[in-house]
């Protein structure tokens, strides 16, 4: 896939000077990064990597993509140069400057990439169904393949109506499915066109190649979770397509067919992917597809495995919408139209971007119909001065356009990455930032960053003899990255100043014990379902105020701001609202619609449920927490854990267990008991069959 005629190599004296040390990691970093991100070094031991071996494999992987590059077209490449360049982006990842996604921190630097293209490396992408009268099943299969490889996908529903579904004509054969994530494809592909008369349904299934749940995966990473999921895929397929025979197709089943494909990838054995939905605001059918009333069995089934959204259009009436939203959420809003015409809004109309067909499913990113999309976190709030940001910035943006040179495995994908080259320099602890340096201040840092962001692009795209990126930054809500440096999430408030974040392990975890050691709190989960509840006591030390406390008005003008000033994709933001603010909803939609991308809403309400992920406590409970706790120790033992294979954003996962009824969930806050488990949940391994 990638030819590596050379590995780039960090200096050995270098190196030398981080052996046995640890960062200044937040009070989950440490425990985050080694469930989440660090690789098995030694198979005998079991040994995974300390975080100097992690930035390691990182940034000699992504100097080596450089160096392969230049060398294949014969460009120039200063090995002292890089060196000196490779060691500075370690540095600023060390000092938590900036880190990659969670995506790149687990895959860069390893053979899978080499081997099978960099779909892996990537956060998130777009699929329409547009296209189904001429390709029926590929939308549902480039889900289902980009999933496996834990990128999140969001599609739409514009296909409605494009097909009539027929009863399959049956085949004498039998389809023995391979034990690859191309076999599970294979599969479904199969199933899917011959409910459309593209192919005859197979008589017989054979799953005897797949290998059973809990072998290891050895290419990609990861516990493999046999057949199951994959045979419960195509009996659900078969129970939303069967009775629609002699019917034209609808959104219902659009959605439904993604849900049950998503549903197959998470009960695989990955705890978090992403799918979202993007219907039409007038189609009431999909508007009502999570009512609880209505549609409960199917909400209990699948219908939980998407947030559902509505491609907006600027002058329409939000009302009924917008009342929709405030009762639960959803749905979410994206512009499509503002996103093609304008990057940052400061800018004006420049339509550079008008093949743009939807967004990912975090809601930052502006994508074409199969386009994919990486991203890389900077932290402003550990910055002191503008010219120390833009430093970073500029090997935050090194990294993300490395990850370009690679192609992926599906050719539509790259005929539009080539040529996009879309990036995504995003921000995380903005309202840290607002406390350090002001508002002004911010937006200053902002506003010239991106300049030199643009100044950098011509200046690399240049010397790599790539095309200029379409677009370079967004505002991703982030996950468990922010937890590592301990700043909050994209452009979100704190929960409070002091507070319990807990989070569930599983019983059998070799994490439990150092916690135990180190004097961490650790309960049963009250749920009986075979996990520990650990509390890690937090510190907001940039506070001000909890996002109870901020109007919802105050947090539609920090998503314009940042649109303006910053984010020429899109800022990812889940505005919080107090009861007495639902009804401002469908006004604050029609007062800010020409003024952000996208936008979604959660409410705040009062969950006495036990063992919460955010619980708020006093100064005093703080320090008594603290003052109990020894420093963890975590060498030696295996935490081959769950990865954070996807775009990074609570707000975007699927769990395993299905979203109650009465609430969907948001951004990863204010869950519901059912859905605690979310990204902290450890006992999972990636769903790809890879050999």
């Amino acid at each position: 896939m990638f030819e590596v005629r050379e590995r780039f190599k960090l200096a050995e004296s270098f190196i030398e000077q981080y052996k046995g040390k640890q960062p200044d990691w937040g009070p989950l970093g440490y425990i985050t990064f080694k469930r989440t991100y660090a690789r098995v070094v030694d198979q005998t031991t079991g040994r995974t990597e300390e975080y100097f071996e992690t930035l390691r494999r990182v940034v000699e992987g992504c100097y080596t993509i450089q160096l392969n590059h230049c060398l294949s077209l014969k460009l120039p490449w200063k090995r002292e140069k890089a060196q000196r360049s490779a060691q500075e982006m370690f540095r600023l990842m060390w000092d938590f400057k900036f880190l990659p996604p969670g995506r790149g921190l687990w895959m860069m630097g390893s053979e899978y990439i080499y081997l099978r293209g960099s779909a892996a490396l990537n956060n998130c992408a777009f699929v329409s169904t547009d296209e189904l009268d001429t390709d029926f099943a590929e939308p549902f299969c480039f889900l289902m393949d980009l999933s496996m490889l834990g990128v999140g996908v969001a599609f739409d529903t514009e296909g409605a109506g494009s097909v009539t579904i027929q009863e399959p004509a049956l085949g004498e054969y039998t389809h023995q499915v391979e034990d690859s994530k191309e076999g599970w494809c294979d599969l479904i592909r199969v199933v899917l066109n011959s409910y459309v008369g593209r192919a005859r349904r197979p008589a017989k299934i054979d799953y005897s190649k797949i290998r059973p749940m809990g072998a290891p995966i050895n290419t990609f990473g990861g516990i493999a979770p046999g057949p199951g999921p994959l045979i419960e895929c195509i009996e659900n397929i078969t129970k939303i397509l069967a009775p629609r025979a002699g019917h034209e197709i609808s959104s219902t089943d659009i959605t439904d067919l993604m849900n049950v494909i998503g549903k197959c990838v998470v009960s695989g054995g990955v705890r978090r992917t992403a799918e979202l939905a993007l219907g039409k605001p007038t189609d009431q059918d999909y508007l009502r597809l999570k009512d609880p009333k209505l549609h409960g069995d199917k909400l209990t089934a699948w219908r939980w495995a998407s947030n559902n959204s509505v491609s907006a259009e600027v002058g329409m009436d939000y009302h009924d919408v917008g009342t929709q939203t405030a009762k639960n959420g959803e749905p979410g809003y994206f512009w499509r139209d503002t996103a093609r015409a304008y990057g940052r809004m400061k800018d004006g109309a420049t339509w550079a971007d008008a093949k743009v067909a939807g967004t990912n499913p975090c809601a930052e990113q502006s994508l074409e119909s199969y386009e994919i999309c990486n991203l890389v976190e900077t932290f402003p709030s550990r910055h002191g001065s503008l010219d120390e940001y833009k430093r970073t910035l500029k090997f935050a943006y090194l990294y993300a356009k490395t990850v370009t040179l690679i192609p992926t495995h599906n050719e539509r994908t790259n005929a539009i990455m080539l040529r996009n080259r879309r990036i995504g320099l995003s921000q995380s602890g903005i309202v840290e930032a607002f406390e350090k340096h002001g508002k002004r201040t911010h937006f200053e840092w902002c506003d010239k960053g991106y300049e030199y962001i643009c100044q950098l692009d011509k200046i690399y795209s240049s010397w790599l003899c790539v095309p200029t990126s379409v677009k370079k930054t967004s505002v991703k809500p982030s996950g468990t990255v922010s937890l590592m440096p301990g700043v909050t999430p994209g452009i979100h408030y704190a929960h409070s100043e002091y507070y319990f974040r807990t989070i569930r392990i599983d019983k059998t975890s070799k994490l439990v014990e150092p916690l135990k050691k180190a004097g961490y709190r650790i309960e049963e989960s009250v749920y009986g379902d075979n996990t520990w509840v650990v509390y890690f006591p937090v510190h907001e030390e940039n506070f001000s105020r909890s996002k109870t406390q901020v109007s919802v008005w105050e947090q539609m003008e920090n998503v314009a701001q940042m649109s303006y000033y910053w984010a020429d994709n899109q800022v990812s933001a889940t505005v919080t609202f107090r009861p007495e603010e639902a009804a401002d909803i469908p006004y604050a939609l029609e007062l800010y619609e020409s003024r952000v991308k996208s936008i979604s809403f959660l409410p705040l309400t009062d969950h006495n449920y036990p063992q919460a992920p955010y619980q708020e406590i006093t100064k005093e409970a703080y320090d008594l927490a603290v003052a109990k706790l020894k420093p963890l120790n975590f060498e030696s033992i295996n935490t081959d854990e769950a990865q954070d294979l996807f775009c990074d954003g609570d707000k975007c996962e699927i769990n395993v267990r299905p979203h109650m009824p009465e609430q969907q969930e948001m951004d990863g806050v204010d869950e519901a008991p059912e859905v605690l488990a979310e990204a902290e949940t450890e006992d999972a391994g990636a769903v790809t069959q890879e050999a």
